[in-house]
């Protein structure tokens, strides 16, 4: 068979640098490019030195009209604003796209311009684009030019969400998310607040009204509900830890969840994922860590019922550049090009 050549555009930043991880296991792969241009003329290995002798390919600021045409898929992991502009060029040029920013994750138009600020100039993409969680849109993924890669928190709050809105069992005006990130999560940049000093033993919220991905959950909330508008509380919060996520999410029972307790939610869970590799529901009153998903593309959910409050209480861990960001990328094409989704995938992070 034919190697898939995949090239990586913004191939230095923390994601770029996850997606060569993951590429370079995957048995059905050739990187073609890998594109910079803080760094074009180095050896991704000098920038990474744990790639030496794996991947010793050099960075280019090669133009995308080439790239595409050299390449079967091209992965963008561009600023928001800077992919609305790329992404149609790759697609012009024959490529088929896997982007990393916000630009092709909203089907409403005005939401996105509300959200990021900014206006689409290529607002006809939204309709096409593919929201890439596998388990959710694996049959658009087949076919998919274009597949919107989701934020870190949409995809820890959906996953632990979906089971609950799909079946109608929570109150969609009582969801109320409280999300952790690791420093990773702010990208690979020169910025104080994310020095070592300054974040070593810190906990802190941030965006705490307003965060762009309140909305992108919100639309994809409505979408596994069949509702209209669900509106949600989000917080989201910086910890001391280079990678990893956990989402805590309460909720009311509807009154379809009568019978609700804690039991009743683990059998959910279990039933709803059961055929899914990437997400493990948990056994009873095992509740998510990060440290069980680190550098792996696993998601962890679990749940709890509260009689005192009469609060669901739902709790989901990932890798935020894991199943969060590159690793998901890379399941999404696995779904795009006919492979088992698990393909290159399997490997966990050592003890």
């Amino acid at each position: 068979m034919n190697k898939i050549k995949v090239s990586i555009i913004g191939a230095t930043g923390y994601v770029g640098a996850e997606l060569v991880r993951g590429f370079l296991g995957h048995p059905n792969v050739e990187l073609k490019y890998l594109t910079s241009r803080s760094f074009a003329g180095q050896k991704f290995s000098d920038i990474y030195p744990v790639f030496r002798g794996v991947c010793d390919i050099d960075c280019t600021d090669t133009d995308y009209e080439t790239v595409a045409k050299e390449s079967d898929l091209v992965v963008t992991a561009l600023p928001h604003g800077v992919s609305s502009k790329t992404v149609p060029v790759l697609i012009e040029n024959g490529a088929r796209v896997i982007d990393h920013s916000g630009d092709f994750r909203y089907k409403n138009l005005a939401t996105y311009e509300k959200s990021y600020k900014l206006e689409h100039p290529h607002p006809e993409l939204l309709a096409e684009a593919v929201y890439g969680i596998p388990e959710f849109y694996r049959d658009q993924l087949k076919d998919a030019k274009l597949v919107a890669n989701p934020g870190c928190y949409p995809t820890c709050s959906l996953m632990a969400l979906a089971p609950f809105l799909k079946a109608g069992l929570i109150d969609t005006k009582s969801i109320i998310i409280d999300a952790v990130s690791g420093v990773s999560g702010a990208g690979r940049k020169e910025s104080l607040p994310y020095a070592y000093c300054e974040m070593d033993e810190t906990f802190k919220p941030y965006g705490v009204v307003g965060h762009r991905h309140t909305t992108e959950i919100e639309e994809q909330a409505s979408f596994l509900a069949g509702e209209e508008n669900i509106h949600l509380a989000f917080t989201p919060h910086l910890a001391p830890f280079k990678r990893g996520m956990l989402a805590t999410i309460y909720a009311r029972p509807s009154d379809k969840f009568a019978d609700v307790s804690t039991e009743k939610i683990n059998e959910i869970y279990k039933d709803f994922y059961k055929d899914e590799f990437f997400v493990r529901a948990l056994d009873l009153k095992v509740l998510p860590d990060v440290k069980d998903v680190n550098g792996s593309n696993f998601i962890e959910v679990n749940g709890v019922y509260d009689k005192d409050t009469g609060l669901i209480k739902l709790f989901s861990a990932q890798d935020n550049l894991g199943k969060g960001a590159a690793l998901q990328a890379i399941q999404a094409f696995n779904a795009m090009f006919g492979f088992e989704e698990n393909t290159g995938l399997s490997f966990v992070r050592g003890v």
